[in-house]
């Protein structure tokens, strides 16, 4: 696929939802660096506040939604030309659950993008869903096949683990080795990772968007290296100048462990993220990825230092 014909973003009204969000806010900054006016649909107006460093007054805007019914879909994305979708939860809940957040909303703007004939629709969705069997990737996959079947022309993102300032992947990690007596390697810490950079799905959201041949493909978001849990550890280790313990856990442990902290308010672990880690979340061999869009991935070690840094014992 060519990556040379684009269409100019400049001007376009570009509606995101969750865009406050880790990647969805890097997604708003690299729209505003094209010159697209963007529209963050959220709960909370003063939310957006933040996001209006990227541009110039009146390029970044706060539209209300309340995301609990599909009236609000739509009179958010009246008016757009674009549409983006970042919004993700890592774990179920009540008020927020897997069907409701990964499943219903990307109908709903699939519906409404069709009706408002919506020029692009670009949605992210997550590495490995078509294989993984945990309740998290089951409902974005439904979320997936929702979106195709109402908007056919939607360009799905699956990213792997996404890293950068400010993530919650490094970051969660980094901090528990502060002030836990060992980290927990599960199942053996052998599962397999190919961690992108934030930046590098922000400027694939654009891409996509400046692409008219990326309409109906699926692409599958990977950095330079895969690495397993245990090696990510030790990157950690290595740019925090930091040491902890790594101690081998079962999965048959692990999951009883999961069982009592999936019941916290904000839980640290699931068994849905331990069933989702019992598959290796790396790109396929046959996929269209960051090159099929003229990107080349930005390496883990390029970045990790910048801010891990924090996490350093003599800090």
């Amino acid at each position: 696929m060519s990556v040379f014909s684009k269409s100019n973003l400049k001007d376009q009204i570009v509606t995101v939802f969750g865009g406050t969000g880790f990647i969805g806010s890097r997604v708003v900054a690299a729209l505003v660096a094209e010159g697209a006016r963007v529209r963050v649909a959220t709960r909370h107006p003063q939310s957006v506040y933040f996001l209006r460093q990227y541009g110039e007054v009146g390029q970044v805007v706060a539209v209300a939604c309340s995301y609990r019914n599909e009236k609000d879909i739509e009179q958010a994305i009246q008016g757009s030309a674009l549409i983006v979708n970042c919004i993700g939860v890592l774990y179920d809940k009540r008020k927020a659950s897997f069907s409701h957040i990964h499943t219903d909303l990307p109908v709903w703007i699939a519906r409404a993008a069709t009706k408002y004939r919506v020029a692009r629709f670009v949605h992210i969705s997550a590495l490995a869903v078509d294989r993984a069997r945990s309740e998290y990737a089951i409902s974005k996959m439904s979320g997936e096949r929702g979106a195709i079947q109402y908007f056919p022309a939607v360009t799905i993102l699956r990213p792997s683990v996404v890293f950068g300032a400010g993530d919650q992947f490094i970051n969660k990690f980094a901090s528990m080795a502060r002030v836990l007596p060992f980290l927990p390697l599960f199942g053996g810490g052998q599962s397999k990772f190919q961690p992108v950079y934030v930046e590098d799905v922000a400027l694939a959201v654009v891409r996509c968007l400046e692409i008219p041949d990326s309409a109906g493909r699926v692409y599958e978001l990977g950095g330079s290296e895969i690495v397993t849990f245990k090696q990510i550890y030790q990157k950690i280790f290595r740019f925090s100048g930091q040491s902890c313990c790594l101690v081998s856990i079962p999965w048959w442990i692990a999951r009883i462990k999961a069982m009592f902290l999936g019941l916290l308010p904000t839980p640290p672990l699931t068994n849905d993220q331990l069933t989702s880690l019992q598959t290796d979340n790396v790109v396929s061999a046959e996929a269209l990825t960051l090159s099929d869009l003229g990107i080349t991935s930005t390496a883990m070690d390029e970045i990790l230092p910048s801010y891990l840094g924090r996490y350093s014992y003599n800090k």
